[in-house]
């Protein structure tokens, strides 16, 4: 039993393997079909309640934060309020407009949801549990969230409603232009662990590599953002400026499901954070107990989903064309600059030597394995601080060129203020 609690997954697993095998005398293919089937179900049906789990926290996250109660009605502390709002959406009525492509019209918010749940299947939850460990699982990650930007444009094509269609058009500018500076910042744990094995990318971080890439773990965190159309990037759906965006038609389940894909989407993205920059599911035990590692991987999740609930609730949305210009005039130059600057760094420490013997070397990830803890962090220090030391030297680079923009911009409206007397007496 014992054994059971340090690994469930494997227990659990290892439990459908004899059952399924043994007691009912299935074939090797069909045991490994009905698990992955199993599993499936399970991690899509975690994701699926997780939302209501979710939206909420959010609700009384918002509530405390704008000094207000929140959900406190429905069931102890609000707690069925979602469950409430779910079955209303059920009860309406699903209503397609006429003149719509009906098949496109209702496979995009399907579309929509699956995007975000088949992101989970590379997502490691500890050592022992990931859906499927596939050797490109960052661009397969890439790949999938491309699925959302289709579904986006299907949804606002489809509509027969022109706000519903430039709503989808401008939704799409969004998305395409926030996904460079995330591709450019998803390569740098890539590059640091030497593999797009999600599993492996948590395995390499005996220092998170938030310390040695705070810029690129940044970066992500805010093109993420930008793509899941939080806060202040909720341009996606504006309802003061194109009535509620690409799925003004929608109504019941089927807006539902695009409320469901944006709350699983920002958790998605929060467990992405934690995988590639923040240690996943280490921490002191997790290798040797990974039901310890599965509770250190949501510990990080939860945090860094309350971040994104910080900001979602006090800072202001944004302009079309502030958000276009933040991406293109700030956020990718500084990904193109980070993307070459970093590995560039690293390459050279790697090459030089001082005594005879290089800055610091990287072992593989076997030697790391069979190190403790206290041993792969002390061999990762070195590198560590090259690489923050490199991180900050470039911030301050970035923060040295806003800061003369902003000089020039504000010198210059000095000279417009200054100048319009003038022509006024001269006016006179």
């Amino acid at each position: 039993m014992l054994e059971f609690l340090r690994d469930i997954f494997t227990g659990i697993n290892g439990a459908l393997d004899v059952l399924l095998s043994e007691a009912l005398n299935l074939p090797p293919a069909a045991v490994l079909g009905i698990q992955n089937l199993l599993g499936v179900m399970v991690v899509s049906g975690f994701g699926l309640v997780l939302v209501i789990f979710t939206i909420w926290i959010e609700r009384k996250v918002a509530g405390r934060m704008q000094d207000r109660f929140g959900p406190n009605r429905v069931g102890p502390y609000g707690l069925f309020q979602s469950v409430a709002d779910a079955l209303k959406m059920i009860s309406k009525e699903t209503i397609t407009p006429d003149g719509a492509d009906v098949v496109v019209y209702n496979i995009a918010p399907l579309l929509a949801v699956i995007a975000v749940l088949a992101i989970w299947a590379v997502v490691p939850f500890a050592r022992t549990a990931i859906g499927t460990d596939l050797s490109i699982g960052a661009l397969y990650f890439v790949a999938v969230s491309g699925l959302g930007t289709l579904a986006v444009i299907m949804a606002g094509w489809s509509s027969n409603n022109k706000y519903a269609l430039l709503g989808a058009f401008r939704a799409v500018a969004q998305l395409i232009s926030y996904e460079v500076p995330l591709i450019l910042m998803l390569l740098v744990p890539v590059l640091l662990a030497g593999s797009m094995r999600m599993n492996e990318i948590v395995q390499a971080q005996s220092i998170w590599f938030v310390v040695m890439a705070p810029i690129p773990a940044l970066v992500f965190f805010i093109s993420n953002q930008a793509e899941t159309g939080r806060t202040p990037f909720d341009l996606l759906e504006a309802e003061s400026e194109i009535v509620a965006g690409y799925h003004v038609e929608y109504s019941g389940m089927m807006f539902g499901m695009f409320m469901l894909s944006e709350f699983l989407h920002s958790f998605t993205i929060s467990a992405l954070v934690a995988t590639l920059f923040f240690g996943g599911w280490r921490g002191p035990g997790a290798a040797s107990i990974p039901t310890l590692g599965f509770v250190y991987f949501m510990a990080k999740t939860f945090l860094i989903y309350f971040v994104t609930m910080w900001v979602r609730f006090t800072v202001p949305r944004i302009r079309i064309d502030q958000l276009m210009a933040f991406n293109w005039k700030f956020l990718v130059p500084v990904s193109l600059a980070t993307m070459v600057v970093i590995p560039l760094v690293d390459k050279i420490a790697r090459e030089i030597r001082i005594g005879g013997a290089p800055i610091y070397t990287v072992p593989d990830l076997a030697t790391l394995q069979n190190m403790t803890a206290l041993e792969s962090i002390r061999v990762s220090l070195p590198r560590a601080g090259v690489l923050l030391v490199t991180n900050l030297v470039l911030g301050l680079v970035v923060f040295a060129i806003l800061a003369q923009a902003a000089r020039r911009q504000r010198e210059a409206f000095e000279a417009g203020l200054e100048a319009e007397p003038a022509a006024a007496g001269a006016g006179d």
